[in-house]
Parts: C-alpha cells; structure tokens; sequence
C-alpha cells in the first residue's frame, strides 16, 4: 500500500479544484484495499474509492478521510474466451471497449470516449449513444465491510438510468464480468464498429468542451420534459432556453459549446463550480418548473 498525506485532490479530479484527502492510497491488491479499509476503522475516518476523478467534485476544504484509487492487479483484462471478459475496476473505460472492438466485439464500443474506469462505469452504469455498461455486465465482484469477496449477478446490481445499487451499499467493485455480442450476429464487421466509434468521437468532439477542464454532463437526463416541450429531456436544452449559456460565478462558466458542462474557465474553485450548478438548477426550475438533478458527485464539507 502507497500511502500519502494531505494530497491535493486537483491533481486528481477532471475538473482541476479541490482540496487535499488526510490520507490518499494506492491500492494495487487487495491486501492494500483492506489494509486502507483497516486504517480507516482504526482512525475513524469514511474511505472513498477514486476511479479517474472524472464524475467528481471534491471540496475546496478537502476531504477528512482516506481515498484510495486502484492500481495493480485491479488494471487487468482477462479474455475468458467466446465474447466473455473479466475486466478490472481500474481498467479505463476506452482501454476495455477499443480491446474487445479489435476482437469483433459488439455492445460496448461508443463508450470508449468516456473518461472513465471501469469500477466507475459500474457505480454511475455509464452509457453514451444508446449503450450502457450495465447490459452487457453479467456479475460484479466487489469487497464488503467487512473484508469478505462476493459476486453480484447483473440482476442484484440495480441497474438503472445512472445508477446502481453500488451507490447505496458500502461496497468496493473489484472487476466485473461481461458477455459481449459477436458483431457478425449483428451484420457488422470490426471495421464497422471502428467506423461507428468514429463517427462518436467525431460527435463528442464538436459538440463538448473537452478543452477545458469538466466533469462531463453536469446533470441527469430527464424522464419527461416541461409541458410546452414534452419530448424534450435533455438537461442542456432548458439550460440554453434559460440563456445561460457562457454564465460564470467566479472561474466556473456554463460552457458555451454544450449547456450542460459547467468548465472551469480559470481559476475556478469547486465553490465556484458548486454555486453555479445550484444557479443553473433555481434559474430552470423558475422558469420552467423542472427540477434537475445533479450526475456529479460532490465529496467533502461545503458548508
């Protein structure tokens, strides 16, 4: 186990702010994993397990506790033969799709543009262009508080639009498992795959602020749209009918290529960034009645 103190977790988030972690571990077994869970209970300090600070903002005041990201045995990719694969929790998201994409792999490949690890795509059940990594995922392994290794098949996970039962259990996700389509069962060659990932990289690019410092989308997509526009649940729409566009509170600034990215501009502070996504909420709810929930996850004391 690599242990650090006081780590500033800016160097850590996708958003570039936050304050520093008591404790920051590198866990690259498991042994390391409940060593950091044992250093916790022995200091009565809450532990939080870091993917690639993608989906997160952490308090400018930090976080009085133990985050640990994962490493090691936890960054590997197992062909278990005829479409299945055991993937770790710390394997980046790209890295798995365009792996099992090269193979003739359907199911997963317009993911592989999201920031993210693998045990972070479980928690969040990230998706992208009408795929989610829920429905190809047949069990997740994860380690309880208590020390003790388990499976969870696909059915007990929960899995919904952004969610997962992971995010209401104290538990870490190891690795996880998948079935994965033969593109020829779908018509499709390799080639296709490649082309149609392509083709999303190509959207991602003209259409989001991957220049600046973000979280990717600030809020959930929305199950119904307000009255006058009932098809209509993209969070980023209301946002712009808001004229919120280009809004700032400080560094943070409502991107003005995609609505629903709050950037840090500059300077930003995760105050900032807070702030203004609770602007963009109240601004939407008065003018349209529509209440938006926020994706990212917020981690400290912002009091």
């Amino acid at each position: 186990m690599i242990l650090f103190e006081n780590e500033p977790m800016s160097k850590h988030t996708s958003f570039k702010v936050g304050g520093p972690a008591r404790f920051f571990v590198k866990a690259e077994t498991v042994e390391d994993l409940k060593a950091a869970m044992t250093l916790g209970r022995e200091k009565g300090l809450p532990y939080f397990i870091l993917g690639n600070g993608t989906n997160l903002l952490v308090s400018d005041k930090g976080f009085d506790g133990i985050i640990v990201t994962l490493a090691g045995e936890f960054s590997t990719i197992e062909d278990l033969g005829n479409g299945a694969f055991k993937i770790g929790a710390a394997v980046p998201l790209g890295r798995f799709a365009r792996t099992t994409l090269k193979q003739g792999y359907a199911g997963i490949h317009k993911l592989a543009g999201i920031p993210g690890t693998l045990g972070g795509a479980i928690y969040m059940n990230a998706g992208a262009y009408g795929q989610e990594i829920g429905c190809c995922c047949t069990t997740a392994t994860v380690l309880d508080c208590d020390g003790n290794i388990r499976e969870v098949s696909n059915a007990d996970c929960g899995f919904g639009y952004r969610q997962s039962i992971f995010q209401k259990n104290k538990v870490t996700i190891l690795s996880a498992t998948f079935q994965l389509p033969v593109a020829s069962a779908q018509g499709k060659t390799a080639n296709d795959l490649e082309a149609e990932l392509t083709e999303c990289m190509a959207k991602r690019k003209a259409t989001q602020p991957l220049n600046m410092p973000n979280a990717g989308s600030t809020f959930k997509r929305l199950t119904t749209g307000a009255a006058d526009t009932p098809t209509q649940i993209a969070p980023g729409y209301y946002i712009e009918q808001a004229g919120l566009k280009g809004h700032r509170i400080g560094g943070a600034e409502v991107s003005t290529l995609h609505a629903n990215f709050i950037v840090n501009a500059g300077g930003a502070t995760a105050k900032d960034i807070k702030e203004l996504s609770e602007f963009v909420q109240a601004r939407v709810a008065e003018k349209f009645g529509i209440e938006l929930k926020r994706e990212i996850i917020l981690l400290g004391n912002f009091e």
